[in-house]
């Protein structure tokens, strides 16, 4: 069984930087894709960044020249630096990967505010 671990959430200040971890325990591979997606408030889950084999990176509009996406030689651990951020930006956060199904990480919780 595949369990995606995050961390790195919290409270910051607008135009402060986080950076977010989700890590793979259990039976762990090399994940053709991973991503952050987040959920605000009364709002859809959306696509931050993704990254592929590949592929390379993709990002959302909104967060491009803020957020980056990285991952280990593993693959099986990714990574969201968030600079500038934004009060638009608090939202859960989660990770994503995918090998031959999807897995999901529980979520982490980014609040961007004076």
């Amino acid at each position: 069984q595949v369990q995606l671990v995050e961390s790195g959430g919290g409270l910051v200040e607008p135009g402060g930087s986080l950076r977010l971890s989700c890590a793979a325990r259990g039976r762990t591979f090399s994940f053709y894709v991973m991503a952050w997606y987040r959920q605000a408030p009364g709002k859809q889950r959306e696509l931050v960044a993704n990254h592929s084999i590949g592929g390379g990176a993709n990002y959302a509009d909104s967060v491009k020249g803020r957020f980056s996406i990285s991952r280990d030689k593993t693959l099986s651990t990714v990574y969201l630096q968030m600079n500038s951020l934004e009060p638009e930006d608090t939202a859960v956060y989660y990770c994503y990967a995918r090998f031959k199904k999807d897995f999901w990480g529980q979520g982490t919780q980014v609040t961007v505010s004076s």
